[in-house]
């Protein structure tokens, strides 16, 4: 792409090396750590899913067996395939006698690894095999279909119940939406579980379950054929589960997961050691999934001023793609996140929007930028609110954003309605109609306001990223260095969930996931 904002890439190729050197610094924790939730995950792809008696899930009571056995460094599939050696049960039927208390899994007599490993290929392979063959379902749908050229309208349906999202979800299909996110309840990032079947009683949005995601899946599907568009479905693997529901959503062919550790550790006090662990096998298996990858630095920007902070947000950035980059996620899966959230009463705010959506563009030429709307400085005036909304999608049709999650006129009013999203929908497609090509016929004054605020930003980020690479990521989390927010390493929700890896810990599909085709 040729810089319209006569960017200095010998300055954003440093910032690529700083934030390379600061992700190896976290990876190097990462590969020798494991959590519950990664065990829990490796649990799932095994088969083991559904509840005990008590509605604990599976998953949670075999990982909580071995930890209270004092084996979680070495793994949930060591001791799950030595079960099935030992028993010559299942992995689920291995779980539901762990559930009975009948087994104890850090008890049993415990055989060679190489011996386990081949106990376990056959359900690992199955498991591999269930992944590609949705990864190659997604991609035989949008071969029929066709994809979208320009923006992806993203919109969000969140009533609670599932069955109403998929009513609203259909509505908002049928009215042009791309992307349909389906809204977590309020607080199940802070939940060390992941809840059981349809749900209908979310508060703020629904439970991200397995079978939620079956449900909206298949509506989505079929409406998708009636309108002869494949239908995106995203949800969200930040929080506690993030590897969890990274997984649930492999299983059922979603396309996008909102997928940041920074979000959780500034914005829910997770622990920064146990969610950057979670975070990497989550990427790991979005990456072989297929699935695309939101970032949540649009975040930083509800509780920092947009103008003064913007370089926190290209610095996360930085970082973010590395951390993808690690996990063997490809560019054309990160949607590195940015917003639109100036203060509207500042002069040219709309000048320095442009030209940090341009910037983003620029540096990160191959990601699927998700870009985000005004909420901030709406206020409950529905009039201005949609003038703010339609300067953001003008932004995004000029600079060539692509997840477009799309304003709403009622924003800080209540939860939109569907004619809200048909209002809405119809002003960006007005745009981006209407402008379609201007982006390409617009040049930036040379050294103007937007070259130069551009410049700056760079900069700023730059000498961040150097500090970062200095003191490291963990210290610079102390510091409050993103969105004012300060998290201690050794405190936070989660912490007692992390172990070190012994001698002999493996997760084949860590393993089999990363591996390159052709290997």
């Amino acid at each position: 792409m040729e810089s319209k904002l006569n960017l200095d890439f010998d300055k954003v190729k440093k910032a690529r090396e700083s934030a390379h050197n600061i992700a190896q610094d976290v990876q190097n924790f990462i590969d020798k750590h494991t959590t519950v939730t990664v065990e829990r995950t490796v649990c799932r792809f095994l088969g083991i899913d559904g509840i005990d008696e008590d509605g604990v899930p599976l998953p949670n009571v075999v990982v909580d067996n071995i930890a209270n056995g004092g084996g979680l460094g070495h793994g949930a599939s060591y001791y799950i395939g030595n079960a099935m050696i030992e028993t010559g049960l299942n992995p689920i039927e291995i779980a539901k006698e762990v559930s009975k208390g009948k087994i104890d899994l850090t008890k049993l007599n415990q055989r060679d690894e190489f011996e386990v490993k081949l106990k376990l290929k056959t359900v690992v392979n199955d498991t591999m095999n269930k992944i590609i063959k949705n990864r190659k379902e997604r991609e035989a749908f949008i071969d029929k279909y066709g994809d979208k050229e320009g923006p992806y309208i993203y919109v969000i349906v969140a009533t609670g119940n599932i069955y109403e999202d998929i009513t609203q979800a259909e509505a908002a299909a049928r009215q042009g939406a791309d992307v349909i996110a389906v809204i977590r309840t309020t607080g199940q990032s802070l939940l060390d579980y992941v809840p059981y079947g349809a749900t209908t009683e979310g508060f703020g949005g629904t439970y991200a379950t397995q079978e939620n995601f079956r449900l909206m899946r298949k509506a989505l599907d079929d409406v998708g054929a009636e309108l002869k568009r494949y239908i995106r479905l995203c949800n969200y693997c930040s929080g506690l589960c993030m590897p969890e529901i990274a997984a649930m959503g492999a299983f059922e062919r979603l396309d996008v997961m909102l997928n940041d550790a920074l979000y959780g550790i500034l914005f829910r006090d997770i622990n920064m050691k146990r969610t950057l662990i979670d975070q990497y096998f989550s990427r790991v298996i979005n990456g072989f999934a297929g699935v695309i990858i939101n970032t949540g630095e649009d975040n930083y920007l509800t509780t920092a001023d947009a103008y003064e902070e913007a370089h926190t947000v290209l610095a996360s950035q930085f970082i973010n793609e590395q951390f993808a980059l690690m996990a063997g996620l490809p560019e054309k899966q990160m949607g590195l996140g940015h917003a639109f959230e100036m203060n509207p009463d500042m002069e040219n705010a709309f000048v320095y929007e442009l030209a940090q959506a341009q910037m983003a563009r620029e540096i990160f030429d191959k990601a699927p930028l998700k870009y985000m709307p005004p909420t901030k400085f709406m206020t409950g005036n529905i009039f201005k609110g949609h003038v703010q909304d339609t300067l953001f999608n003008i932004i995004t049709i000029l600079t060539g954003q692509k997840i477009h999650l799309l304003g709403m006129l009622t924003e800080a009013i209540h939860t939109p309605f569907m004619s809200d999203r048909a209002l809405s929908i119809e002003n960006a497609n007005y745009v981006f109609n209407t402008m379609k090509n201007l982006g390409d016929e617009i040049v930036f004054k040379e050294d103007g306001i937007i070259h130069k605020r551009a410049e700056f930003v760079l900069n700023e980020a730059l000498n961040l990223l150097n500090q970062i690479e200095m003191e490291g990521l963990f210290d610079t989390l102390e510091k409050g260095a993103f969105g004012g927010v300060k998290r201690n390493r050794n405190m936070g929700k989660g912490l007692n969930g992390v172990a070190e890896k012994e001698k002999g810990y493996f997760n084949p599909f860590l393993e089999l996931m990363l591996k390159k085709e052709g290997e």
